[in-house]
């Protein structure tokens, strides 16, 4: 290990036990000194005694290694020594220098290749140190050369070295401290000490060495001539390592929970000195070096030091600062070497540069009351309704720091209690809309920094709107600079193709049964709750993970250990993070995109259920049977619809078997599957009055709501990320403007009756807070329902799906309630409705309808849905 080069208290090493190298000559005066001294020990012991303790305090003042013997024995010792050091010198020299000094454990530190001092001369005049300023006594002088070995010369210069620092940088030697450089295409490279200079020797090849006869190594620096230049920097190898054990055994085991704070590239001040500290973890490499802009990408001067059996590369480099670009050159297995990004950088460069930048962040967070309050209420039994965001094409050409003046009050305005963002780590290609990420620690720097990202979360919770994040665990692309084979072997990946391999999207799915893999994944899920302050994480493509056999053919998986087609591994990494979330960040809400009846998704993961799985642990999951069935439904023409009534009714089976979200996102309206208006039959105003119904019935129905962009004005074409939502449609100058105007009003009205009805989701988990008024009038295409809060207190729902108007007609209900109004209607004339209404309070008659003692009757208009509460 290297000693702090600042510290003075080492203490001080015991004298050699017959000077300074072990030559025959010196052998041979050892000897004779020992013999001499006992011959003289009995006449002289007192005096012995006392002359020792005065030369140890003068060994101490001079810096030298001056042996506390009899005054005689000494004198006769050096007179032998210097009289046989230059003979002895030459021979030991042309010994060590042919000598690999990495080939013995027990040899000293291999020596640079020429010193500084005029010991290497091979004078036998008394040098001078530059740290005291003390002679030194010729049997410190240096008997060996300071050439790094043959070996540790080609391991550094082709990337292959694990441990640079036990050969570059300075080392306490015998005879003094050794001190070596590495800067290829220096011109000369100047030691810096305590006012003195000296010039290193040019050993070639971008080597430089020298010598000094110090007691113990002293605080330094360089001065490195190039070409039109010169600088005077830090030496990045006299530091010691930036990771404790404790982090280190944390990594080993999986359980680092903030790993970001120790991989990747972190600016720090580290024994004094500024710096940037640069670590990766790359098991399988034969060496890491980091390149970057500030050494031209060439690694060749800044290999970085294996730490143990950790995996873990690190190097501290000083001087180096935000802003800096870089990537890890990694020497792979069979000696070629690859560029890759950092797994852990917090910054990239703009795609489709691919290289991570040195960043820290200097937002200050003015969202306390936001997040102080946000644990208050499950997230289930509170208001949620969700408008889907896809950042790039919201407004196109808009930074995280203009949608930060815009999309808040956007959504504020239309009511909605959250946002959810399509993918934001970074990632290659735009088309794929963020799913095919290869930065998972860095928001893209399409649209502005970190802090910039953190800007607009800030600016979303001070307008009382939370954030939820998609987040995409499940698997990444195969572009050569990322995580594919990182390493130079399966790293990410798992090491059987079959399991590698995704079937449909042409990417590389995670190893879930590698701790370090699974850790790299649970704490990114912590990196953006925690760092970004992220309300929630969508978490997609479950169902992929999920299952072994997904989309694959019989040969092409292998069951699991109990012959099942269950990944065990991606459960038991769902279940670790999900566990791990909601016990560091209270407030979170985990959301599975999960498209199977897998048993228990949003089940407490210590819960087993019938299968014998544990719960995953999510707070939600997307209903997507509910999606498909009514959008089915809902492309019928009217005349149809009776014949699948069941597609509208089905959802309410199952309704509490998991904790839901009623997704209309991005998927439903892309690649060839229509806007959510164009999906519906008949004519224009036949189309709109489909939309605003069954808009109606998704708020009313249990569950959350979640809508993707351009939908809540019933955008008709589909979306797609080169330009977004047709905003053009809600011009006032534009003919149709007051169709699509009232479509969004709607929405508004939909958001605002919604958060000020507990019915309709303090109960949305609970079957007691839900009761089918009737759910088999098939032939009128119509459905009714009570939704209730803790309370007791309903609401009424009336979803009637057929083109014509329908007087007087009846509707069961419950006798305790006075008198019922109308609370919205989706066929008024303010959304772009016929304006049938029911205006007037409606009070419950005597006669018993769908099973209830009372009824109430009145006036359904066409396609529409009506909401009613007690007067």
């Amino acid at each position: 290990m290297i000693p702090r080069p600042e510290s003075h208290e080492t203490p001080e090493p015991a004298p050699p036990a017959d000077g300074p190298a072990p030559s025959a000559a010196k052998k041979a005066t050892a000897k004779k000194a020992v013999a001499k001294k006992a011959v003289a020990k009995k006449a002289v012991a007192k005096k012995a005694a006392a002359k020792k303790a005065a030369a140890k305090k003068a060994a101490a003042q001079t810096g030298t290694a001056r042996k506390a013997t009899p005054r005689k024995v000494t004198e006769k010792k050096a007179a032998a020594t210097k009289s046989a050091q230059k003979s002895a010198r030459k021979a030991v020299a042309k010994k060590a220098a042919a000598k690999d000094p990495a080939a013995s454990a027990a040899a000293s530190p291999p020596l640079s290749a020429s010193s500084a001092s005029s010991a290497s001369s091979g004078s036998s005049a008394p040098s001078a140190s530059p740290a005291s300023g003390q002679l030194t006594p010729p049997e410190m002088e240096l008997a060996v050369s300071p050439a790094v070995g043959g070996a540790d010369r080609e391991r550094l210069l082709n990337g292959t070295h694990h441990a640079p620092h036990s050969v570059l940088g300075a080392h306490p030697v015998p005879g003094g401290v050794a001190f070596r450089v590495l800067k290829p295409y220096a011109l000369g490279v100047t030691l810096l000490s305590g006012g003195v200079s000296v010039e290193l020797h040019d050993d070639g090849e971008g080597f430089f060495s020298g010598m000094l006869p110090l007691r113990e190594v002293p605080a330094y620096r360089l001065r490195v001539r190039y070409e039109g230049a010169e600088l005077e920097i830090e030496d990045a190898y006299r530091f010691l390592p930036t990771l404790g054990e404790l982090d280190l055994h944390l990594i080993g085991e999986g359980r680092h929970e903030q790993l970001w704070t120790v991989l990747g590239a972190h600016p720090m001040t580290h024994q004094g000195v500024s710096g940037t500290r640069f670590s990766v973890w790359a098991p399988n490499a034969l060496g890491v070096r980091v390149a970057g802009s500030f050494n031209f990408w060439d690694g060749t001067a800044c290999p970085m030091r294996s730490l143990g059996s950790s995996g873990v590369w690190e190097l501290f480099l000083p001087g180096i600062g935000e802003g800096e670009l870089y990537k890890f050159e990694i020497t792979r297995p069979d000696g070629s070497r690859t560029l890759r990004a950092d797994p852990l950088a917090r910054r990239t460069e703009v795609p489709p540069a691919t290289s991570s930048m040195v960043t820290s962040s200097h937002h200050v967070w003015n969202d306390q009351e936001w997040m102080e309050r946000r644990a208050e209420v499950p997230a289930h039994r509170a208001p949620f309704s969700v408008y889907e965001v896809h950042l790039p094409s919201w407004r196109p050409g808009l930074t995280y720091r203009q949608l930060a003046e815009q999309l808040p009050a956007y959504v504020k305005d239309l009511g909605f209690t959250h946002v959810e963002l399509m993918p934001v780590a970074e990632h290659p290609f735009g088309g794929s809309w963020g799913y095919q990420v290869t930065g998972f620690y860095a928001p893209t720097a399409r649209l502005g920094t970190p802090d910039d990202f953190k800007y607009l979360v800030d600016a979303l919770h001070r307008a009382g709107i939370g954030v939820i994040m998609d987040w995409v665990p499940a698997h990444f692309p195969r572009d050569d600079w990322a995580l594919a084979e990182f390493d130079g072997r399966p790293l990410y990946e798992h090491e059987d193709p079959l399991r590698a391999a995704h079937p449909d999207w042409g990417t590389l799915e995670f190893d879930f049964g590698r701790r370090e893999v699974r850790n790299f994944l649970v704490a990114n899920a912590l990196y953006w709750c925690e760092e970004f302050h992220i309300d929630g994480l969508r978490v997609d493509a479950v169902a992929s993970m999920l299952y072994l056999d997904y989309s694959r053919e019989p040969g092409q998986w292998t069951p699991n250990e109990h012959g099942g087609r269950e990944n065990l591994d991606a459960v038991a990494f769902l279940q670790e993070m999900n566990a791990t979330v909601y016990r560091r960040v209270p407030g979170v809400v985990t959301i599975a995109e999960e498209s199977t009846a897998w048993d228990g998704v949003t089940r407490a993961t210590h819960h087993k259920g019938p299968s014998g799985f544990g719960g995953l642990g999510f707070g939600f999951k997307w209903n997507m049977g509910w999606m498909h069935d009514s959008l089915q439904y809902m492309s019928h023409d009217p005349i149809h619809r009776r014949y699948h009534h069941p597609e509208m009714t089905f959802s309410m089976v199952y309704a509490y078997s998991e904790n839901y979200v009623l997704p209309i996102s991005h998927d439903e309206v892309v690649h060839g599957k229509k806007s959510l208006v164009s999906k519906m039959p008949g004519d224009w105003w036949q189309q709109r009055a489909n939309l605003r119904a069954y808009l109606g019935f998704m708020w009313a129905h249990p569950g959350k709501q979640l809508l993707f962009m351009g939908q809540e004005f019933a955008q008709g074409s589909e979306w797609s990320e080169t330009h977004g939502p047709d905003w053009w449609l809600l011009d006032p100058n534009y003919g149709a403007e007051a169709d699509h105007r009232g479509v969004r009003e709607l929405v508004r009205d939909l958001n605002t009756v919604y958060r000020g009805t507990p019915a309709l989701w303090q109960c949305d988990t609970e079957p007691s807070g839900f009761r089918w008024v009737t759910g088999d009038a098939a032939e009128d295409n119509m459905l009714a329902f009570l939704r209730y809060d803790d309370a007791g207190t309903p609401l009424l729902a009336v979803c009637h799906f057929a083109p014509v108007l329908r007087d007087d007609y009846r509707i069961g209900v419950p006798d305790d309630i006075p008198a019922w109004h109308e609370t919205l209607n989706t066929d008024t004339t303010r959304y772009g409705g016929s304006g049938v209404t029911n205006p007037d309070p409606l009070k419950p008659e005597p006669q018993g309808w769908h099973g209830f003692p009372a009824s109430i009757r009145l006036t359904l208009p066409p396609l529409a849905t009506v909401w009613l509460r007690p007067a």
